[in-house]
């Protein structure tokens, strides 16, 4: 599909924005196209696309490269750039996806194969009067943005629930079966918040490298366009999101091994108190292997209270060292 983003027709600089057109079969693509948009194209699409402004648009295993000189280049003045953008981030799957950033002086082109929500947003603020310049270095820098501020709300939204997980471990008054289900599910939470937590990083890791190779590349003319200082401020929010990220990474390993600690002393418990269980009739099993045995001369065996006497030597055998237990505190 090809998605067709032109200036508005609005008075002055303070209303620009975009309209928003799918492009139909057959229909060709308007000559004021300021950002096309192509969302899982199909080779012709894309041959339609390279024709219309003399570009190659890179195959989906292109995009998938992980060589700087595959995803970050230039040619004849046009910047090819690749950057990977999470989405699903609400769900308990959480994607990378790669897309594809073509800069040139006429329009941008995005290559994308998912719908993250950062687009979305975008062209919510592009249709509205002011949400965005007639430029596709202003496209490509709301682009930019947008994909910062929606991974900076994912991180915010990830340390508010690790907030309240830390909260649930350290708090956890449950007993018995119900702590260990507890325990289990705190350690699938973790793991979830983890993942989502690291592919943060891989994509705010690939938009960094992006922001400084367009700033390398632009040449000096289109330096004056202002957009230098903007990829600036956007680089520097990339690097307080990914120590935000490197903080909860932290704090999540904190809880992960604050919770296999607390696994392991409830294991711990169980395993003492079979321990215990086992010292504590190991006396009586002595006794009663005793006079258990078929020895001819055993005297006790004559004894009128002899039973009795077997029973209750038993049972201190057995209650003594339970008494002993409690007052040094091991049970």
């Amino acid at each position: 599909m090809i998605v067709i983003h032109r200036p508005a027709q609005a008075a002055g600089p303070a209303g620009e924005s975009l309209d928003r057109s799918v492009l139909r079969a057959g229909e060709p693509i308007p000559a004021d196209a300021l950002w096309i948009d192509l969302i899982e194209p199909t080779r012709e699409e894309d041959k339609f696309v390279e024709a219309h402004l003399g570009i190659e648009i890179p195959t989906r295993d292109e995009m998938a490269g992980i060589e700087p000189s595959e995803i970050l280049y230039h040619e004849n003045d046009v910047r090819y750039m690749t950057a990977r953008v999470i989405t699903h981030s609400e769900t308990d799957n959480p994607k990378l996806i790669d897309i594809s950033f073509i800069l040139t002086e006429r329009a941008l082109v995005t290559v994308r194969y998912g719908e993250p929500r950062s687009f979305s947003m975008f062209m919510t603020r592009a249709l509205k009067p002011g949400g965005c310049r007639h430029q596709p270095e202003a496209v490509l820098d709301g682009l930019v943005e947008t994909i910062i501020d929606r991974a900076a709300e994912i991180l915010g939204t990830v340390g508010t629930r690790v907030d309240r997980l830390s909260q649930a471990i350290f708090e956890n008054e449950r007993r018995g079966a119900k702590r260990a289900a507890s325990y289990r599910a705190a350690l699938r939470s973790i793991g979830r918040k983890g993942d989502i937590i690291s592919k943060v990083r891989e994509s705010m890791a690939s938009v960094e490298r992006l922001l400084l190779f367009l700033s390398a590349s632009m040449q000096r003319p289109q330096k004056t366009r202002g957009y230098q200082g903007e990829w600036r401020t956007a680089l520097r929010d990339v690097q307080s999101i990914e120590e935000y990220a490197a903080f909860l990474s932290n704090k999540l390993q904190f809880l992960l091994d604050a919770t296999l600690g607390l696994v392991s002393i409830e294991q711990n418990d169980i395993i003492k108190i079979f321990s215990v269980m086992s010292v504590i009739f190991l006396p009586p099993t002595l006794v009663s292997s005793l006079y258990g045995m078929n020895f001819k001369f055993m005297p006790e065996l004559e004894w009128q209270h002899g039973y009795l006497w077997a029973i209750t030597l038993m049972i201190l055998a057995a209650v003594l060292p339970y008494l002993f237990f409690r007052w040094k505190r091991w049970l």
